[in-house]
């Protein structure tokens, strides 16, 4: 018996600039987080993107907020987004982890890893901030097919 593949598009909400009284909100919320430049697009391989990096939260603890909280101010380590942030106003949009579950039954790992290689398929490598390799994601038959609106970051 095979499963029916859904389709399901996946929409991002509204930008809002990446500053502390637009994080404090999505304290306790589980799900995806997206930053990107306002104007400034990346030269990817195959094309041009603002997004810079894509980010979860698995545990309402560590939560968007938290995870977004800890970019602004720099506590990620993350040199990229300090950097970018030092010099252009970023923008975030995030996916609400609740909001997807009935399509899908895996972790918010490999939701995340999901949408990175989705973005590496469309544009040949990872987000220019995310500094990750290899995922265990392509041994797995998800049964989920998201058409992610990436021109959103366009």
């Amino acid at each position: 018996m095979t499963q029916e593949m859904t389709e399901l598009k996946i929409f991002f909400d509204l930008p809002k600039t990446f500053e502390i009284q637009n994080i404090k909100p999505l304290m306790g919320l589980t799900g995806l987080y997206f930053i990107f430049n306002g104007k400034t697009k990346i030269q990817y391989p195959f094309k041009k993107s603002r997004l810079l990096y894509i980010g979860m939260s698995e545990k309402k603890t560590n939560s968007i907020g938290s995870r977004l909280a800890g970019h602004f101010e720099g506590k990620s380590k993350n040199v990229g987004i300090v950097n970018y942030r030092k010099t252009k106003q970023l923008f975030f949009t995030y996916i609400n982890f609740e909001m997807l579950r009935k399509f899908w039954n895996h972790r918010i790992e490999d939701l995340e890893s999901y949408f990175i290689l989705d973005f590496v398929e469309k544009y040949g490598v990872y987000p220019i901030c995310n500094n990750k390799s290899g995922y265990e994601i392509l041994n797995k038959k998800l049964n989920a097919n998201f058409i992610i609106d990436w021109l959103y970051f366009e």
